[in-house]
């Protein structure tokens, strides 16, 4: 059925691409902006889920335990989750002001990786509060560690990553064959991976088996509920 639509999203260099996942074959989408994703996307239905691999609840000050607890869970490929800054770092316009006002009101410094997607991050914060389905915050290693029952995985950028989780994706149902179309020009292999990992969760969440970290989400300022699910 067409409400049972779900969309993956990841970010790369030059937007956005997406996997969609129905009835039939995964779907792959491109768009330069969020915007622009979900429009290629609803023009051939509706979708219920939408998993983003981008924060979604922004702290005032601190740590947010969605970070904390996927860094955990995803063990020796921690460092792929990048701690997200603090509202006020968002804004910031340079990286070393980010970094003074992260320091200031969460104790810690913001990776140049965190800094460098600051706009993606903003636009997402604005785009899902007017989102008319579910959107869920997911994070791409942590799916893929969930798939694999948390077994130790190789880097996503290597070959051996790469092909383990494909594999981990055809297991799961989700064959993506083809050029793809322009999601396939415009995204690398890690990126389309991704997406397709995102939406496997996305569909876990309509199906009410998924599981969110923290069991109960934060609510920060923003008012948006806060937490990576998986």
């Amino acid at each position: 059925m067409a409400e049972r639509r779900v969309l993956g999203a990841d970010v790369c260099a030059s937007g956005w691409v997406g996997v969609v996942l129905g009835d039939g074959p995964p779907a792959a989408y491109f768009g330069a902006d969020i915007d622009r994703l979900l429009a290629s996307v609803v023009q051939d239905g509706p979708v219920a889920v939408v998993g983003v691999d981008m924060p979604i609840g922004l702290a005032d000050h601190g740590p947010r335990q969605a970070d904390l607890l996927a860094r955990a869970y995803v063990g020796a490929r921690r460092a792929s989750v990048f701690m997200t800054p603090v509202r006020a770092a968002i804004e910031a316009t340079t990286h070393p002001e980010a970094v003074r006002v992260n320091r200031g009101l969460a104790g810690a410094g913001v990776s140049a990786q965190a800094f460098a997607l600051r706009t993606r991050i903003r636009e997402v914060d604005r785009w899902v509060r007017r989102a008319p389905f579910r959107v869920v915050e997911v994070h791409p290693e942590v799916c893929f560690a969930r798939m694999a029952n948390r077994r130790p995985l190789p880097r996503k950028t290597t070959w051996a990553g790469a092909e383990t989780r494909r594999r981990l994706l055809t297991d799961a149902g989700i064959v993506l064959t083809g050029d793809l179309g322009p999601a396939g020009a415009a995204a690398k292999v890690d990126d389309v991976l991704d997406a397709a990992a995102a939406a496997w969760t996305a569909r876990r969440v309509l199906e009410g088996e998924a599981e969110s970290l923290p069991d109960i989400p934060e609510v920060f300022s923003d008012g948006l509920r806060c937490a990576i699910w998986v």
